[in-house]
C-alpha cells in the first residue's frame, strides 16, 4: 500500500513540475518576445548607478569640458552619451568609442556587401545622429566584416534577420552567436510613432536588450512589416537588397533559439564581407 501512494505521490509531483516548467516556458518566452531580439543579445548592462555616470572613457570630472555643457556643442551637432559596457555574459570588441558629439544633418549610405549580393540602406542623421555617428565608427574599424547574420524569426507578424555580432563569423554556429557588441552602449533614438506600421518592411532597427540605453552593435532588417513594442531605434530603409534578406527568410530558420528568443539560425547564411557608411 505504501508503495502506491508513494508511486500516486511521485506522479503527482512529477505532473505538477512538469506543469510549473511549461508555466514557466510560456512566461519566458512572452518576456523574451516583448523584449525581442535583443534578448539573444545578451549584451548586459553595468550594475549599478554609475553606469549612468560615466560618459567617457577617460573619466573626465570636469564638467565644463563635457559635451553637453552648455556651449560646448558646435552648432549642427548633438551631444552623444556612450556608456562603457565591460560585455557582462557577452563578448566585447573594443576599438574604441565615436566623438562626443555627432552631426545632426545630412545623411548616409549604408552599404553591406554580403555573399549573397548587396544590400544599401539609407541612414536620415536628423534622426538618428548618434547612432549614424557609431555606425560611421564602428564601420572605419571594420567593426562588422565577415561577421554573419546569427538569428532568423519568420513568424506571421514577426519576420526579421538579426546581424551585428562580430564574433559570428567562421563555419557552423556556435552558442556564443548573437553575444557580441562593442565596447559601449548607447540611448535609443527615433522610436516608432505608428502603432500599426511600427517597423515596416524595408526597415533597419537596432536591437536591444529591451531596456533603455541598452544599444549596442547589432541590427534587424524587417523583410516584412513587423509587430514590435517601439523600443528599437529605427536606424534606416533598405533602399537595395531588400529581395535578398526575403528569400533568406523564406528559407527558414534551424529553430535553434525557438525555446529562448525564438527563431533561429538562417537555413540560407548570410555573411557581411565589409559594412561602409558614407554620405549620401
Amino acid at each position: 500500500m505504501s508503495s502506491i501512494k508513494d508511486r500516486q505521490r511521485a506522479a503527482a509531483r512529477a505532473r505538477l513540475e512538469k506543469e510549473m516548467a511549461e508555466r514557466s516556458a510560456a512566461a519566458r518566452k512572452r518576456r523574451q518576445r516583448q523584449a525581442i531580439i535583443g534578448s539573444a543579445i545578451a549584451v548586459v548592462l553595468i550594475a549599478g548607478a554609475a553606469v549612468w555616470i560615466v560618459t567617457s572613457i577617460g573619466g573626465d570630472d570636469n564638467k565644463a569640458d563635457s559635451p553637453t555643457a552648455a556651449g560646448n556643442v558646435p552648432a549642427g551637432q548633438v551631444a552623444c552619451t556612450w556608456t562603457p559596457d565591460a560585455g557582462g555574459g557577452g563578448k566585447v570588441k573594443d576599438v574604441g568609442t565615436p566623438p562626443k558629439t555627432a552631426p545632426n544633418t545630412g545623411s548616409d549610405v549604408l552599404t553591406m556587401d554580403t555573399n549573397l549580393g548587396v544590400i544599401k540602406a539609407t541612414v536620415d542623421k536628423s534622426k538618428v545622429p548618434c547612432t549614424a555617428a557609431s555606425f560611421e565608427f564602428l564601420a572605419s574599424k571594420k567593426f562588422w566584416d565577415n561577421s554573419k547574420c546569427h538569428r532568423l524569426v519568420n513568424e506571421a507578424t514577426f519576420k526579421v534577420l538579426q546581424c551585428g555580432d562580430p564574433f559570428a563569423s567562421g563555419k557552423g554556429w556556435r552558442e556564443t552567436d548573437g553575444q557580441g557588441g562593442p565596447s559601449y552602449t548607447m540611448a535609443e533614438e527615433n522610436l516608432p510613432t505608428d502603432t500599426k506600421k511600427p517597423y515596416p518592411a524595408g526597415s533597419i532597427a537596432m536591437a536591444n536588450t529591451g531596456q533603455p540605453g541598452s544599444t549596442g552593435s547589432q541590427f534587424f532588417i524587417c523583410s516584412e512589416d513587423t509587430q514590435l513594442p517601439a523600443n528599437y531605434t529605427l536606424l534606416g530603409t533598405i533602399t537595395e537588397g531588400l529581395n535578398l534578406v526575403k528569400d533568406v527568410v523564406k528559407a527558414g530558420d534551424d529553430g535553434a533559439f525557438a525555446q529562448s528568443a525564438g527563431g533561429g539560425h538562417p537555413k540560407k547564411e548570410v555573411t557581411i564581407k565589409s559594412l561602409t557608411m558614407a554620405a549620401a
